[in-house]
């Protein structure tokens, strides 16, 4: 185990340390490389920026309006004949868009129902077994310039379902 402790606590400078060491070997402009790969991440951050934002002033407006509740109540029935629990129905829809906004909903969850209960085990996998989809597709595809998203959005909301379905499953089979 001590060896493992050690490899993990010397990886990260002994990959620093041969990076840098292939680079001046090599003749590259170490310093030079840095900036300029700096320079293009700050771009791309600058052009990601109006996206991010988009996406945060949504999960409040949807949170702060009544809209998010509005759309849980109407997806009650469906959800209750699937079902998923009429809590986890915030926690899953605001995933799609916010991991920070979701995890709050799931601490509000945990203070309500306990972490160990049927509901905070359900939440707590779906949180891990479930994508930030439509932050993906705008993140990635908009870095990349891409505006055609064909399938990817029909296969991400798919590959969520699942997912919800699994942490249902999966959480009834361990909380009894």
């Amino acid at each position: 185990m001590s060896i493992l402790m050690f490899l993990s606590q010397a990886i990260t400078p002994l990959l620093v340390f041969y990076i840098l060491g292939f680079a001046a070997l090599s003749g590259r402009p170490v310093m030079d490389d840095f900036l300029e790969g700096a320079k293009e991440g700050m771009r791309t951050v600058a052009g990601l920026l109006p996206t991010l934002v988009g996406l945060m002033t949504a999960v409040a407006v949807w949170r702060s309006s009544g809209f998010l509740d509005f759309l849980c109540g109407l997806l009650a029935k469906p959800a209750e004949l699937l079902h998923i629990p009429a809590q986890i129905m915030p926690v899953a829809l605001v995933r799609l868009v916010s991991n920070s906004a979701a995890v709050s909903l799931v601490l509000d969850l945990f203070q309500e129902y306990g972490p160990d209960s049927l509901l905070g085990l359900t939440a707590s996998i779906l949180m891990s077994s479930t994508e930030t989809v439509l932050y993906c597709i705008s993140v990635y595809f908009g870095s990349a310039g891409i505006t055609r998203i064909r399938y990817t959005l029909a296969g991400g909301l798919l590959a969520a379902a699942v997912g919800m379905g699994a942490s249902i499953v999966l959480a009834g089979w361990m909380g009894g």
